[in-house]
Formats: C-alpha cells, structure tokens, sequence
C-alpha cells in the first residue's frame, strides 16, 4: 500500500499513462487494445517498483494501492478493515463502532 507521500509521487506517472493512451487513441484512431501495447505505462510501473520493491506488471493495479482508499487498522488484528464503513474486520471477524 502507498501512503500519501508515495502517492504524491506516483500520481503523476500514472496520470500520465493513462493521458497518453487517451492522446494515441484519438490520433491513430486505435483501440484501447493497441494503445495500451504502446509502453505507456512503463514508467508508472518503474516508479511503483521503486517506491515499493514490488514488480508490477499492471499499471491499473496501482490505482488500488492508495493506503487512504481502504478503512483504518483492526484494533485486534492490525490488518486493514478494507473500507470505512465495514461493521467486521475480514480477516479476525472483529466488529467496529460501525452501525
């Protein structure tokens, strides 16, 4: 998960990514298909392996990976319990103040 500084500086690659195959969509009238072979999302995937040590082969993937997307820490478990508004934990079954 990327906290909000690694977000800060993986945002602009992946923005990017996702601006250029729109911009190789409309020049060559491709398919999203063609577009994504174009290797636009190389640099995104450069700068997630860096910031994190994993080798993404995704770039969508990365979209998921905001640590401030998903709800706070299990107070039982310490795993995360996915959404602010989840009533259990997933992964130990603890039940949070959500009503």
């Amino acid at each position: 998960m990327l906290d909000e500084n690694e977000w800060a500086e993986i945002y602009p690659f992946l923005n990017k990514s996702a601006e250029s195959v729109k911009s190789y969509r409309e020049e060559h009238g491709a398919e999203l298909k063609e577009a994504l072979r174009q290797g636009f999302d190389e640099p995104a995937l450069q700068k997630f392996e860096e910031l994190t040590g994993f080798k993404e082969t995704n770039v969508n993937a990365i979209w998921h990976h905001r640590r401030s997307l998903y709800g706070p820490d299990c107070p039982n478990c310490g795993k995360l319990i996915r959404t602010s508004r989840a009533r259990f934990c997933a992964e130990c079954g603890h039940k949070t103040d959500v009503e």
